[in-house]
Order: C-alpha cells, then structure tokens, then sequence
C-alpha cells in the first residue's frame, strides 16, 4: 500500500502553481506538518514566488501550548517572525481587514473526526469572512484519524448551535476537514471560493496507523491516535463533574471522580459487554483541571476492536452508570461552556437534551441508537456528493 501524502505535501511537490506569486495567509497549528515533519509556513515558504504574510492559530495556539477554554492572544511566531493572529479569544473568526493584502488564505489543520473538535468550526468561520471580502480559500486536506467510513450519534438541534457544533454534524461524521469544508459551503451556502487540496494514497477505510504518517497532536490533551479514538465519546464527560483525565497522561481514556468507586464502575460496564473495548479498574490523581490534586476513582475505557468499539455509545454508558452509583455527587456542569453562558455543556455537546434526557432516565442505549439512525442515513446520502475518497 502506497504512503498517504497529506495535501501540504501534494500542494508542495505537484500543485504549487495554485499559490505561486501570491501574497498568502496561513491558518494552521503545531500538527501543520509534511510527511517529513516540515511546518507548513516553512514548506509554504520553499514555495517559489509564494509571499507568506501572516499566520492566524486557532484553539491552544500556533503551538499547542494553551489548555482548553483558554484564550488565546496575538503574537510573533518564533520561527518565521511572521505576526499570529488568534482566532480564539475575543474574536473567532479574522477580522476583514486581517485579510487585507492576501491572494489566499491557506488553511492546513488537522481534525479528529468529532462535531466538537473546534477547527472545522475556525475554518468554517474563516471560509465565511473570506467569501464576504472576495478572498479565495485552499484547504489541505488531512486524514480523519477514525477512518471514513463510520458515523454514530445524533444529527443536532440547530437551536442548540455552539463553537463545538455551528453546523448539524454526526458526532462522528466520518468525513476529512477537506470534504467537510466542501459540504458546508455548498449546504450551508457560505459563497467561499474554495479550493480542496486532496491527499493522495488515502482510502476512507484506513485507520490512521495505516497512512504511516507520523502523529503530531493537534491539540494539548490529542497526545495519541489512542486518543482520537475515544474522543468522539470522551468529549461528552466534559459536560459533568467527572475528571475526563486533563492533568494525566491518558486525557479522555482515564475518567473518574473521588466519590466513585472504580473497581464497581468498571463491573457495571464490563456487564453491558459493549462491543470493541474493556474497561478496566483504575485510580489517579489529575495535576490540574477537575479534581486538580485529588485521588479519583474511575475507569480506563480500552479500545480492543477500532471496528467495532462505538465510542459515543459506550461513553454515554459509562456517563449513565456513573450517575446510578452516585446519584447524589455526579452533576451536569454548568455553563459558562465554549463562549454559550445559558445552555448546558453537556446540550451543547449533545446538539441538545436528548442524551442528558436518555442518561437521566436510564434509557436502554439500544433504544437511543436506533434513534440515530434515520438521520445518519440521511447524511450519509447527502455527503456522498462531497466526499472525495473511495
């Protein structure tokens, strides 16, 4: 099987004439990188006659550094000396005149195949800016790390739109940061000149082992493919008061809370013999974010089949029996949440208050899944004139 080459690669060694002679900005983050680890404003750079102006960061910065929530403010990029316009902060999209003096705006993140991974939201609000100033948008396409195939969970409520969801997704949408920009402004009509940049060798079945590409975390607490895997799930306990394990080593795989007992908890979910993962008895003690210094009690969720393993299912499972053990201590956290201050979290992440209704009454998960299915068919029949993958 032929190595995946990411569309930063392919704009470099085959389709530089797209920017060449042109003045361009660059909105990427520390995983902007070539098959060889070159960042894209070096490789945009080795471009001959491609004037690179200025950089915009979304979430956690050009680098990575900033943990969830925080705010990110302008700075000099150490390694072009290029200014950084943030894109998360007091604004969350550039401002027109940021664009000014650009032929492009290049945009090269990498994704993690969840609704609530904020990038595609910062592309799609930059797409927007950029269609009202006349400006012309290339996006790099990168792998989804979950593959192309999959979709699970709900299609949500518009009412309940958030930087963790602007648009009706899937939580799992099964689709590249490249499609996914064609498909929101084709329907959603946001008039952005788009031009995708497809990999080449990637195949929508590949899991991201598979691309042999080198995995550099797009986000402070992405550390692993491991990682992304669960996210798609493990997002969802950022609406509770459980540690979802920022402050460890397995951010999202670990989750707990000092008054739950680990070894009952991963008995409870051992029973509902969710398909393609384990779960197993755990303790630990976050070094910041909730629970900051207190030993938890809780679970690893093991991923044993990436085919098979549902990981909003099995969150939404491990969320509802952590609420039986603990009636009394489990809590919905309350808002402020991603720039929302009325609404939940947990219905922000959730598209609204169906799953926080379906753990608090103990809905059978079956009966919550068969619930998703007609609006997946749907988008999976409307996405097919996006997806540029077999």
């Amino acid at each position: 099987m032929a190595a995946v080459l990411p569309g930063l690669d392919v704009l470099v060694s085959r389709r530089s004439s797209l920017l060449r002679g042109r003045s361009v900005g660059l909105l990427c983050h520390q995983a902007s990188v070539t098959r060889g680890l070159t960042h894209a404003a070096g490789a945009l750079r080795s471009i001959r006659g491609v004037k690179l102006r200025r950089l915009f960061a979304p979430e956690h910065g050009l680098t990575g550094a900033a943990q969830d929530h925080a705010g990110i403010g302008g700075e000099r990029d150490a390694l072009t000396g290029l200014p950084v316009l943030s894109l998360y902060g007091r604004r969350l999209e550039p401002e027109p005149r940021a664009l000014d003096g650009l032929d492009a705006l290049v945009v090269d993140l990498q994704d993690v195949g969840a609704r609530y991974y904020t990038y595609l939201w910062t592309t799609t609000l930059a797409m927007r800016v950029a269609a009202r100033v006349g400006l012309p948008v290339v996006v790099l396409d990168r792998p989804n790390p979950l593959g192309g195939e999959k979709l699970e969970g709900n299609m949500p409520d518009p009412r309940f739109a958030s930087f963790v969801g602007l648009y009706p997704l899937p939580t799992r949408h099964g689709m590249t940061i490249g499609e996914l920009a064609g498909y929101l402004n084709a329907t959603h009509g946001l008039g952005c000149d788009l031009t995708v940049v497809p990999m080449l060798g990637w195949r929508r079945a590949m899991l991201w082992e598979a691309t042999e590409l080198p995995f550099v975390a797009p986000s402070p607490n992405m550390p692993t493919v491991d990682t992304a895997r669960v996210y798609p799930g493990g997002c969802l306990i950022e609406g509770t008061n459980l540690s979802e394990g920022r402050g460890t080593t397995r951010p999202f795989e670990w989750v707990g809370a000092p008054y739950l007992d680990g070894p009952r908890l991963a008995h409870a979910l051992e029973r509902r013999g969710l398909p393609g993962s384990r779960f197993r008895a755990i303790g630990f003690e976050p070094a910041f974010h909730k629970w900051k210094g207190r030993r938890c009690g809780g679970v690893q969720v093991h991923v044993t089949d990436a085919e098979r393993f549902k990981p909003v299912a099995s969150y939404l499972a491990l969320l509802a029996e952590a609420r039986k053990q603990a009636p009394r201590h489990f809590k919905w956290r309350k808002p402020p949440y991603e720039f929302e201050r009325r609404k939940l979290p947990i219905d922000l992440l959730g598209g609204g208050p169906t799953m926080r209704r379906a753990v608090e009454r103990g809905a059978p998960l079956k009966r919550l899944e068969a619930s998703w299915r007609r609006d997946l068919t749907r988008f999976a029949r409307a996405r097919r004139p996006f997806l540029l993958y077999e």
